[in-house]
């Protein structure tokens, strides 16, 4: 699953829902020990406050129309329909909960079957089932917000790379390894942290691109012409939308600084 703190999903490029290595958007049939089973791109609350960030309405059906292609990425609209912001961790047991749920609705329509409609496979299936298991997607550089400040709860941390597991997507300028180094708790738990590197670097950035469109400059080629077009026609990336969440604090700054000042380094 993508998502993490830098949740907003900003206009989803042509590369942006796609795992390293796989080209156009295709699903990795395997990764070592694992089989890929889906994507699940999260955009986070309206609540979250990150300055700039547009509705969630407008996320949803521009990632929806990034993903039309897709056959194994969905686009997910449950975080951003709570009634505020959402620990990245409780979405994570949220999503897990759900795989079991669907698993457990697999395994009593296999048993129901009637005997002569169940094959070999089928049968050991249903008596050695595998449990799912939910990766956080994120760039390497997703690491380091781990060390702000008030950021993050340590109890969330630990559980998301003990239960769950990361796969950390290499960007320029970011160095993973040192960031697993530099934390104890990251070093305990490496062994769930995969470090993937992009053999074809893909430098798109998101914050470059609502720059470009705010100044009415050409995204041609660096977002799929369906978002280009619901851009234009909702008037999304403007100015005005820019400013959004202007001076506010990020809602999980919030929750750890009640009373509303910036904290320290």
């Amino acid at each position: 699953m993508r998502q993490g703190s830098p949740r907003s999903v900003p206009p989803p490029g042509e590369a942006r829902a796609e795992l390293p290595g796989e080209g156009g958007g295709e699903r990795p049939r395997s990764r070592g020990r694992y089989r890929v089973i889906e994507g699940i791109m999260s955009p986070v609350n309206d609540n979250y406050g990150k300055k700039g960030l547009v509705s969630a309405r407008h996320r949803i059906a521009m990632a929806k129309l990034a993903l039309k292609t897709s056959d194994w990425i969905r686009v997910d609209p449950w975080e951003s329909e709570q009634e505020t912001w959402t620990e990245t961790v409780k979405v994570l047991r949220h999503h897990y909960n759900e795989s079991l749920r669907l698993l457990q609705s697999k395994k009593e329509f296999m048993e129901n079957k009637h005997p002569h409609e169940r094959s070999t496979r089928d049968s050991l299936s249903c008596q050695h089932p595998v449990l799912p298991e939910l990766k956080l997607l994120c760039g390497a550089d997703f690491l380091q917000t781990f060390k702000t400040p008030n950021l993050w709860k340590e109890e969330d941390i630990k559980e998301i790379v003990e239960k769950f597991g990361l796969v950390c997507i290499s960007r320029a300028g970011s160095d993973p390894s040192q960031y697993i180094k530099e934390s104890d708790l990251l070093t305990q738990f490496q062994h769930n942290i995969f470090l993937v590197k992009e053999w074809i670097q893909n430098e798109i950035s998101a914050t470059r691109i609502r720059s470009a469109l705010r100044r009415g400059l050409s995204v041609k080629y660096l977002l799929p012409d369906s978002v280009i077009a619901y851009i234009a026609q909702h008037n999304i990336y403007t100015e005005e939308s820019e400013r959004r969440n202007e001076g506010d604090l990020l809602q999980p700054l919030k929750l750890q600084n009640p009373a509303g000042t910036p904290p320290r380094d």
